[in-house]
């Protein structure tokens, strides 16, 4: 499914399967969620990608052809690839270890080609061995969502009470994270979105409301998920002194003016930018461990415009998921 222009639909096309370069895998492709980072890549959000586009970046497959000089992973290992498709190495960041802010990085679904496809092309470097998954459905999601929910968690902090604001794909997989770490959850929705604040309750959240209600207790730090600027000022306003608001998105609007008195007293706002390898490997051994299911909808691949529509319009809880 192809993005010839931002603001057009995807198009059906038939195209031979693509080979893998030296240090890359080809996977088959069995089930690639849909983001809403994938919204702000066909929306042009993030700035025309300049060619046509496949897009789709939390993908689950099966290796099945390897580049040259690639011996993991091995032929029939399943895998997923992420939005991260590849760090140069070589600037400042990569060699400090922060990989996420690479001065010439690579984006599954944006720069590269992504997994509303059949098959897709890895990098060997970025793919990551799944052997515990049954179902590649319900592990999709985890590849985005849960990865950019795990790295907005930590940047949050060990504090006990965590605002979640807009109980989306990511907020379903890191409140059940927050649970079985012992933390209280507290869930912002839309206001009047009283299905999604039944789904957040459902998952373990103590409180669920709208983003236009303040909690009824002052929270530890706050994770926005949202992509809405406005929600920063009221986030602030809901956390403690030396709380923390975290931005989890990759794209938002922007943040109105407020009070300094609302930042005052030793609160931050931090962003999460993109993901390393290791904060992979560390989600996706404690998600088993702390027994997350996600809530996915299934679209067969050529109904990925439907998909990005419902997610748009907020039509399901969980996260959407393509099935070539």
């Amino acid at each position: 499914m192809v993005l010839h222009a931002v603001g057009r639909p995807l198009v059906a096309e038939e195209r031979p399967d693509p080979l893998p370069a030296p240090g890359e895998v080809r996977l088959r492709v069995e089930a690639c969620a849909v983001c809403r980072t994938d919204l702000h890549v066909v929306d042009g959000d993030l700035g025309d990608p300049g060619r046509p586009l496949v897009p789709g970046h939390e993908i689950v497959g099966i290796v099945d052809r390897l580049g040259a000089g690639v011996t993991t992973p091995a032929l029939g290992t399943r895998v997923g690839a992420a939005w991260l498709g590849r760090a140069c190495g070589r600037c400042p960041y990569c060699a400090g270890g922060a990989e996420n802010l690479c001065d010439a990085p690579e984006f599954t679904g944006y720069t590269r080609d992504g997994g509303f496809a059949t098959h897709v092309l890895v990098d060997a470097a970025y793919a990551y061995p799944l052997p515990q998954v049954e179902n590649p459905v319900e592990a999709a999601p985890l590849m985005c969502a849960g990865l950019i929910g795990w790295r907005a968690l930590r940047m949050a902090g060990e504090g006990r009470r965590i605002g979640l604001y807009g109980f989306g794909a990511a907020a379903h997989i890191l409140a059940q994270i927050c649970r079985w770490q012992g933390r209280e959850v507290y869930a912002f929705t839309t206001p009047g979105d009283v299905a999604a604040q039944a789904h957040a309750l459902s998952l373990g959240a103590c409180w669920a409301g709208g983003s236009d209600v303040a909690p009824p207790v002052a929270l530890d730090a706050a994770i926005i998920f949202a992509p809405v600027g406005a929600l920063v000022p009221k986030a602030l306003a809901a956390v403690r002194k030396g709380g923390c608001v975290v931005c989890g998105g990759i794209h938002m609007s922007d943040i109105p003016r407020f009070r300094y008195g609302l930042l005052w007293g030793e609160r931050r706002v931090v962003s999460v930018a993109n993901l390393t390898r290791a904060d992979a490997v560390e989600f996706l051994a404690i998600a088993p461990r702390a027994g997350v299911r996600t809530t996915t909808h299934v679209y067969r691949l050529e109904e990925a415009d439907r998909a990005l529509a419902d997610l748009r319009a907020g039509r399901f809880q969980g996260a959407a998921v393509l099935v070539p």
